[in-house]
């Protein structure tokens, strides 16, 4: 099996960032990310679901290495100063390389 080397990155943010972020990834050249709500508690405390403006996003992207390294830059450069936001990058391994 023939495999190839990615990265992962994963963003858990405030759902207010949804709209600015999606667009980042775009521009950063994501051909595709997972999006979903989560809940849970850190630095900016405790933070559920129940009103929508205030949920948590988390985002999952695959990226060639060299898209995933311009999009932390950007993120930590454009949105982490507006929002109350952490992201953190994984070595992952893919089979289908040109879906990514």
């Amino acid at each position: 099996m023939n495999t190839h080397s990615m990265k992962q990155v994963t963003i858990v943010c405030e759902a207010y960032a949804r709209e600015p972020l999606l667009t980042l990834l775009s521009e950063a050249g994501a051909h595709g990310w997972t999006l979903f709500e989560v809940e849970g508690f850190g630095h900016q405390g405790r933070r559920d679901a129940d009103i929508p403006e205030y949920a948590n996003i988390q985002v999952q992207v695959v990226l060639q290495p060299s898209a995933a390294d311009t999009l932390l830059e950007r993120l930590q450069s454009e949105l982490f100063p507006k929002f109350a936001m952490i992201a953190y990058e994984s070595d992952v391994r893919v089979i289908r390389a040109q879906k990514f």
